[in-house]
């Protein structure tokens, strides 16, 4: 998946994605230098030069702007004293939705940004960016935000290759179209799972949302059918399930709920224990691409080595 600027006037010129590990390097690289600038320049700090504006409060932008605080902090704290962290530094998080991380449930959107509230970071929802520019962003209702890093994580769309992928119907953000037996719609003999599909539950209107979990159970799902199908048996539709959602706040707290592993119905957890689910689901992703072992020692090695390394990587 790619970013999706939809076409906004400067988000390609002025807007830094992170659809890459090099834009990450990218963006990091960019941060640190304004940092070091700010500290060796003459002047004092001009409006908007350590601001950043993140566009997008899914889980990236929302994940990002509560680790920005606490990177930036760091930051100045290498020898950087001419900067004033609470005076200088200014973190602003704008979604175009009516509240930020729209496809959690609303407790979990509501404890992350009183959160995001108390470390002083600017939410602001309902806001629809129409122009970025070198210097800051602009929004639909006429209010400019000074800013010159700006971070685009707002919307994502597939490769133009879908748009007509051998004539199969493909949605508006490029995804291939597909039946409740996960078959693309103008071809059975086409299955499409995943990030590149579109799927819609029985009885509702958004689609099933481009996580890691709709995927993992659809490829679940699709191994089964597939033996089927070789069998001569009918298939079987498909029905995601949502087993809940982790948002990690950087150091300061992870946010969640859990759908129905317990009680039967959905229970928020925060705090360490969510951490530590935050983290084991992250190990288990890793085991799936990787395997048990290296990951174990990885995570050993990482364990021994992390009170030598750098907290923040200046270079």
């Amino acid at each position: 998946m790619f970013c999706n600027d939809f076409g906004t006037p400067g988000a390609k010129e002025f807007a830094i994605s992170l659809d890459t590990p090099e834009q990450a390097v990218r963006f990091q690289q960019r941060l640190v230098n304004r940092f070091i600038r700010a500290h060796a320049q003459a002047d004092p700090v001009r409006p908007g030069q350590l601001h950043v504006t993140i566009i997008g409060a899914g889980a990236t932008g929302t994940e990002l702007a509560a680790e920005l605080h606490r990177t930036t902090r760091q930051v100045v704290a290498y020898g950087l004293d001419r900067i004033d962290a609470e005076k200088d530094l200014k973190i602003t998080l704008v979604e175009a939705a009516e509240r930020i991380l729209p496809v959690v449930p609303t407790r979990v959107a509501e404890g992350a940004t009183r959160l995001l509230h108390g470390l002083g970071i600017d939410v602001r929802t309902q806001a629809r960016v129409t122009e970025v520019q070198q210097d800051g962003v602009r929004l639909a209702d006429g209010d400019f935000i000074p800013s010159e890093l700006v971070v685009w994580a707002a919307g994502v769309k597939r490769p133009d290759l879908f748009k007509n992928f051998g004539g199969l119907e493909a949605s508006r953000s490029n995804q291939l179209v597909v039946t409740p037996m996960l078959q693309t719609t103008r071809d059975p003999d086409v299955f499409a799972i995943g990030d590149c599909a579109c799927l819609i539950n029985p009885g509702e209107t958004r689609p099933v949302p481009p996580r890691a979990q709709a995927a993992s159970q659809q490829s679940t799902h699709l191994v089964k059918q597939l033996k089927r199908r070789l069998d001569g048996k009918t298939l079987q539709p498909f029905v995601y399930r949502d087993f809940g959602s982790l948002v990690s706040l950087s150091e300061y707290s992870t946010i969640g709920n859990l759908m129905g592993f317990l009680t039967g119905k959905g229970f928020m957890i925060e705090g360490y224990f969510a951490r530590v689910m935050y983290r084991s689901l992250y190990r288990m992703h890793q085991m799936a691409l990787f395997g048990a072992w290296r990951v174990i020692l990885e995570t050993i090695a990482s364990a021994l080595t992390r009170r030598t390394q750098p907290r923040v990587k200046l270079h």
